[in-house]
């Protein structure tokens, strides 16, 4: 039992009206008086709470089963009235750590009536955690006490990788199919023979079939024209790097959750042209190996399996990672790293390891970047030592990036370098324009 608000004016005004009353029938009877008067009030209160008890709201949530980090993840709170109005009081005992859209929610259900009421958390961790009760304050019907329980609604929740990205990725992709790849086949760009079809005003010349034609010229057909399309069947392996650069928080969440969800899209891209995936997590040495495969339970597998990985403060064998791909993969395949870079010097083994696997594999060294770096340094400062330094040494961090990726270019190996937030759609992208260019 909780007194309202309008309980304690009701107490407040007798302790003002008491001294009128003294001037009216004394003090010792106004005293009396506003004795009375407020053991009243707090009868009426302990009446209009217990009223509550036989009213009470009912109450359900609905929570996503699998929560993505990073993400606004929408919960539903069904809030049912019984006999009388309810104007509620709720809070949801999301897990700790979580941001949420609204701390308390407050609602004016109609008699016998239901309401939805929706709020969203944003999970910057993964892992399992434990979700609480819901905490509800009912109004009684006086408006003088809120009646105060828990519903016991506790249980487990997951919070995965950014599982609603790749769900928007896999809706993009599938539009893509269904028009640009039509396109690609068409203009005749691949290595893959699709089908036959008629010529058609505009169709390239040097993609008509003469042989195929000349069998059936006797029944005076149009030429027929080979319509190629990119190759499938290809090999993707993901090294995902999980050691001391990527522990690193870049916009609330660990730098390598960022690479792990760009890992996934790109799996899922991959998976989508038809080419086989694999991942490889390692450290100091190979933590998790998936060998590469095709189909939508690749994909699963891979999300089952990457879930449950966290970064750890070990320096990285970016050469023992490579010599398990050369080891376990003798077919050319392209071969993405994700990692980050520092400078030449700091990121010696990662430019020996990344070139060793040229020109037999095609490399390919993704960097996750801070945009924090990007904003100081192209950001004017204001006057004072401190942040003229700071834009000096965010300029010099991003020139020496640039230094390690030009040696890198030299050795033949594909760079991209983009804002930890930013990195999934520029990968996926980049990943599309290899298969079409057939560079794989």
């Amino acid at each position: 039992m909780i007194p309202s608000k309008r309980s304690y004016f009701l107490l407040i005004s007798g302790i003002i009206i008491a001294p009128i009353l003294s001037i009216f029938i004394g003090i010792p009877r106004s005293i009396a008086a506003i004795l009375i008067f407020d053991a009243v009030i707090l009868l009426l209160i302990f009446i209009d709470s217990w009223q509550v008890r036989n009213n009470r709201v009912e109450i359900t949530r609905e929570v996503p089963p699998r929560l993505s980090i990073g993400r606004d993840n929408p919960v539903d709170l069904t809030v049912k009235s019984q006999k009388s109005k309810a104007i509620v009081e709720i809070s949801d005992y999301y897990p700790s750590g979580f941001g949420a859209s609204a701390v308390k929610l407050r609602a004016a259900i109609p008699v016998n009536n239901t309401q939805e009421l929706k709020y969203t958390v944003h999970p910057t961790q993964r892992g399992e955690f434990a979700w609480g009760d819901i905490q509800v304050r009912q109004l009684g019907a006086w408006g003088l006490a809120w009646h105060n329980w828990k519903t016991p609604q506790s249980f487990k929740i997951k919070v995965y990788p950014d599982l609603m990205g790749l769900r928007s990725l896999s809706i993009r992709l599938t539009l893509k199919s269904s028009g640009s790849l039509r396109k690609l086949r068409q203009m005749g760009i691949g290595t893959e023979f699709a089908e036959l079809r008629n010529y058609r005003t505009g169709d390239d010349l040097r993609f008509i079939d003469w042989k195929a034609t000349a069998r059936r010229a006797t029944y005076g057909n149009s030429p027929l024209v080979r319509v190629l399309e990119p190759e499938q069947e290809q090999t993707l392996m993901i090294l995902l790097d999980r050691g001391r650069l990527m522990t690193a928080r870049v916009q609330n969440l660990q730098r390598f959750d960022w690479g792990l969800n760009a890992a996934l899209s790109l799996a899922l891209a991959g998976l989508h042209r038809g080419d086989k995936v694999g991942c490889g997590v390692f450290d100091r040495q190979i933590h998790t190996w998936i060998p590469p495969q095709r189909g939508q339970h690749q994909l699963n597998n891979l999300i089952d399996q990457l879930t449950p990985i966290q970064p750890v403060l070990m320096e990285s064998d970016y050469l023992g990672a490579v010599t398990k791909v050369v080891q376990q993969q003798t077919r050319r395949c392209l071969v993405v790293l994700i990692t980050d870079i520092i400078d030449v010097t700091a990121s010696t083994e990662l430019l020996a390891a990344l070139t060793k696997l040229s020109p037999r594999y095609l490399p390919f060294c993704v960097t996750l970047r801070d945009p924090k770096v990007d904003k100081l340094a192209h950001t004017a400062t204001e006057p004072g030592v401190t942040d003229a330094y700071n834009r000096a040494v965010a300029l010099d961090l991003l020139s020496q990036r640039q230094v390690a990726f030009a040696q890198l270019k030299q050795k033949g190996v594909l760079v991209l370098d983009a804002p930890a937030n930013q990195i999934t759609d520029q990968l996926v992208d980049r990943y599309l324009q290899l298969k079409a260019r057939n560079q794989i």
